[in-house]
């Protein structure tokens, strides 16, 4: 049952890396991100790594999405020439 949940997460994480790799839209890219360290943390957690689970949580997903979606938000979309 364990493995089976381990290749679940790992499988959903590889997607969401080939997503935010493949997206178009900024703002998006960054949201996949966060779900792909959400996922990593997740898989983390599955195999008995909690406490590392618990820092990419924080990390990957938590603060790096954040300061993504910022540095977005204060850039322009489209250049005026």
């Amino acid at each position: 049952m364990n493995e089976a949940i381990t290749a679940l997460f790992f499988l959903l994480a590889l997607v969401a890396a080939i997503a935010a790799l493949t997206v178009r839209d900024l703002l998006a890219a960054a949201v996949i991100l966060s779900a792909f360290g959400f996922l990593v943390a997740l898989l983390y957690a599955a195999l008995g790594a909690v406490d590392v689970g618990f820092n990419e949580a924080v990390l990957g997903a938590g603060v790096t999405g954040v300061l993504f979606i910022v540095a977005i938000r204060y850039t322009q979309r489209r250049s005026i020439d």
